[in-house]
């Protein structure tokens, strides 16, 4: 029978069964509604506390700062959406008739299309957006942050790694830029969207200076349709799900218990095994040194040095990505060209081409994302298949283009 390997944990992580055991009981017979005080109910929102907890320990956060949501794409919705409704009708000058100035608001050209996507919209509606650009290392340069301020200047949203090429942005020194802007006394916030960057790298909102921030469960090892946001204390945002006053009426609606028992174990094991980072280092550095020792015409997008320990992006000259994806997963062999919420794309990935890459490497790029489950025996049956579905593909390829360095 043909083995199945899957190298795209950056899309989704399968849900670790420690994380399992500890769901099961809340699917099966503690079944209670978190918002009802008899029995049934507090036993709910015992465990969502607990959770909270958790959760919250994984950010160095207080509890009664994390927002449960669905998901990634819901905190950084409600983040953005949720700070900026508020700050929109609120006067620039209490004191006095001055008109309130239209918010501006600095972001990435590589953040994923849950925060890319959100400040296009809000472009359409009036605010002001910059994107900022990241030249070939896929790094978002401080100097440039900075520059971009302005006295409008509401929001920075940067991602904390990015989830195609990993980089790693640097979140502290915008929020130590951010924190010194509040002490002259400008309101201005922070936001960054941590879901690749959770359980892989640690993640410390004291040490970061944000004052929000986004994670997912799914890419932990717990299922999906469960996320949070960290709301910093004193920050305050709109609600975005207008029903209940669940969530301190931050987040409307009935608290999903078998999914927040799920995360907040997740979060957990996350905090106490983040030296797992180590061991997906080691899988992934193998992995390119065997493509590059197997393989010509091969070159690492993003910064090789500054970047999750588990991602290795590769753009392959005079291959196209989709085919490759397609001729791996025919041997069991499970990647991806990107985005799994940009999937069906026919355009080349905006990071890739953000990084220069020219229109046929950004197509012949592929994201190999290792995980807790990986191990030396999949990065051998990966070696030994890939080669051979480069050339082949290579074979087929009208005129070969020109080469990139490796």
């Amino acid at each position: 029978m043909l083995r199945r390997i899957y190298l795209d944990n950056s899309a989704t992580t399968p849900i670790d069964p420690r994380v399992l055991d500890a769901m099961l009981p809340f699917l099966r017979d503690s079944f209670g509604n978190a918002s009802s005080i008899h029995f049934f109910g507090q036993e709910a929102r015992a465990a969502v506390d607990k959770a909270r907890h958790q959760v919250a320990g994984l950010l160095n956060a207080r509890p009664n700062e994390i927002v449960f949501t669905s998901g990634g794409t819901e905190s950084n919705n409600l983040a953005i959406r949720g700070l900026l409704e508020l700050l929109k009708h609120k006067p620039a000058n209490k004191d006095g008739p001055e008109p309130p100035k239209i918010p501006h608001i600095i972001t990435s050209v590589i953040e994923h299309p849950a925060v890319k996507n959100v400040c296009e919209s809000l472009e359409k509606q009036g605010f002001n957006v910059t994107y900022l650009p990241v030249g070939e290392s896929g790094i978002v340069n401080v100097d440039d942050v900075k520059a971009a301020v302005n006295e409008a200047t509401t929001l920075i949203s940067v991602m904390a790694a990015n989830n195609e090429i990993g980089t790693l942005q640097p979140i502290e020194e915008i929020g130590m830029f951010v924190r010194e802007l509040r002490a002259a006394g400008r309101k201005i916030y922070f936001h960054t969207d941590a879901v690749q960057g959770a359980g892989k790298i640690k993640l410390d909102v004291e040490e970061i200076g944000c004052d929000l921030l986004s994670i997912s469960a799914h890419k932990i090892y717990a299922p999906k349709g469960i996320g949070a946001l960290y709301v910093r204390r004193g920050v305050r945002i709109a609600s975005q799900n207008l029903g209940g006053r669940q969530e301190r009426e931050r987040r409307g609606g009935t608290e999903s218990v078998p999914n927040i028992v799920a995360f907040g174990k997740a979060s957990e094991l996350a905090q106490t095994e983040l030296e797992e980072g180590g061991r997906l280092r080691d899988l992934r550095d193998r992995f390119e040194q065997g493509v590059f020792e197997r393989i010509d015409d091969v070159s690492v997008n993003g910064d090789p040095d500054k970047r999750l320990p588990n991602i290795s992006n590769l753009s392959f000259g005079s291959v196209e990505g989709e085919g490759l994806l397609i001729n791996l997963d025919m041997h069991g062999i499970a990647v991806s060209t990107g985005s799994a919420c940009s999937s069906g794309s026919l355009e080349p990935s905006p990071v890739i081409t953000a990084l220069g890459r020219d229109e046929q490497l950004a197509r012949g790029a592929v994201r190999f994302s290792f995980g807790r489950f990986n191990s030396d025996a999949d990065v051998d049956r990966t070696l030994e298949v890939l080669p051979t579905a480069v050339e082949n593909l290579r074979k087929l390829a009208p005129v070969r283009g020109a080469s990139a360095d490796t």
